[in-house]
């Protein structure tokens, strides 16, 4: 199986810091994307997969918190947050709106690739959503992590281990358009042995499980030619 290429976003208004991160991130085998404010960032995070962002608290345009809060509400992708800032109330309001970890400037590269790798490490064994009670289309469908319950129409669904964790891989990467492979790598891990068309098989029976009509599905949908992506409002 070919390892996935993590994508990282780097977003910060110093060019040159931009540039040292985006260097040093990429000799270690990383796709990195630059923004130098908000905007940018947001734009690049709606078209991409995103693995990990790293956010600068002080931006031209609007704050890393209210980045941090923006991606929040969307995807549980890991965020380190960058800043020269070294109050710990600052370091705490970071934290309290979604950041994963908080790195104060001057640092050094070795540090926050070591950061990057233990926080990648943990998220991929974090198969939970961004609420543990998620309820989609005025209730149609009812995700609950902490008893890992599944309803449909008030109705219980029984979905194997498999198919549930393929579920919640979904559901925590809401905006992620998901291939056969990183289904396998995120949901079924590395050991998984079989052929990647099993993927497919699971796919068909979650939709026949969740779905009103698993031919027009609106929960598990295929991004043609590409893969799968969650669709629940």
């Amino acid at each position: 199986m070919k390892q996935d290429i993590k994508k990282v976003l780097v977003v910060d208004d110093e060019l040159k810091i931009l540039e040292v991160i985006k260097s040093f991130l990429e000799s270690k085998g990383y796709e990195v994307l630059t923004a130098e404010n908000g905007k940018q960032a947001l734009c690049i995070f709606e078209k991409e997969n995103i693995s990990l962002a790293i956010l600068d608290l002080m931006l031209p345009d609007m704050s890393g918190e209210d980045i941090c809060m923006s991606l929040r509400q969307r995807s549980r992708v890991p965020i380190i947050m960058l800043t020269a800032k070294v109050e710990e109330k600052d370091m705490l309001k970071g934290l309290g709106v979604g950041a994963d970890d908080y790195i104060t400037k001057p640092f050094s590269l070795k540090e926050l690739s070591a950061r990057i790798e233990v926080i990648l490490r943990r998220s991929s064994d974090d198969l939970v959503a961004l609420y543990n009670k998620n309820t989609f289309h005025e209730g149609d469908l009812e995700i609950d992590f902490e008893s890992y319950t599944i309803k449909k129409n008030g109705s219980e669904v029984n979905l194997t281990p498999n198919e549930f964790k393929i579920l919640a891989a979904l559901i925590k990467y809401p905006n992620k358009v998901f291939t056969r492979d990183d289904l396998i790598s995120t949901a079924l891990g590395d050991e998984f042995e079989g052929y990647d068309r099993v993927v497919d098989t699971h796919i068909k029976n979650i939709r026949q499980k969740i779905e009103s009509n698993s031919k027009k599905p609106v929960y598990v949908l295929t991004i043609r030619g590409v893969g799968y992506k969650f669709g629940g409002k």
